[in-house]
């Protein structure tokens, strides 16, 4: 029943279930949002729902260790959602999954959180599993960036963009930026400065776009983090 009620998803979404790797048998592959006590996670559930995931906005440990695919948002303050996050007793969590190479996501300020500090919060550390610092936008610009905005796509064959082409239109709501190594950036986007868009390292996927907020093209996007979700779970 589970298998039929997620061949019948693929087929509203007018996606092909060859190009989603489950066996039968096996129910959708579980993405856990991290709940950490910030709002807004909705959206992200949402999002993930949308393309046929089974999606548990949670901070149950077990649950996130058995997931196969984990998604950081953050929305507000650095400091705060730092704060939450290591409260809730979440961040070693986010280091385990990493460590096992299990598909992640950070969006908006859960990208940022992956960086080593912002001057938003001079004295909290961020989980620094990327190196960089999360930067103010000039003072020159108006803050926060609160539109769509093209990406320039400056690493090719990232998974995650896969059927997403150079110039795509992403909605983009923030007032700091990543500033990071070359080797790390997927895409930028065009804001008076060049803006840190995507991030990636091996199966650590990161965004300061909301892609749950970008239309169609979000979803294709989330749906190639389930793909890779997927995939893993094989």
């Amino acid at each position: 029943m589970r298998l039929l009620l997620l061949m019948r998803s693929c087929l509203q979404l007018k996606v092909s279930c060859e190009e989603l790797p489950l066996r039968e048998g096996k129910v959708a592959p579980l993405i856990a949002i991290l709940d950490y006590g910030i709002g807004n996670l909705r959206s992200a559930q949402k999002g993930f729902e949308r393309v046929g995931a089974e999606v548990h906005l949670t901070s149950d440990v077990g649950l996130i260790a058995d997931a196969s695919g984990v998604v950081l948002p953050g929305v507000g303050h650095f400091g705060s959602c730092m704060r939450e996050l290591r409260a809730a007793k979440l961040d070693e969590v986010v280091y385990s999954a990493i460590e096992a190479g299990v598909p992640f996501l950070g969006i908006c300020v859960g990208m940022q959180m992956l960086f080593e500090g912002s001057e938003e919060a001079p004295d909290v550390r961020g989980l620094g599993v990327l190196p960089g610092q999360v930067c103010l936008l000039p003072d020159t610009l108006p803050r926060p960036q609160m539109q769509w905005n093209r990406l320039d796509i400056r690493k090719q064959g990232s998974p995650l963009l896969d059927g997403i082409e150079d110039g795509s239109w992403m909605y983009f709501v923030h007032s700091y930026a990543v500033e990071t190594e070359s080797r790390l950036v997927v895409a930028t986007c065009e804001y008076g400065v060049e803006v840190t868009a995507m991030v990636e390292q091996g199966s650590l996927w990161a965004t300061q776009f909301h892609p749950e907020k970008s239309g169609g093209l979000g979803r294709s996007f989330a749906q190639n983090f389930y793909r890779q979700a997927a995939s893993d779970d094989l």
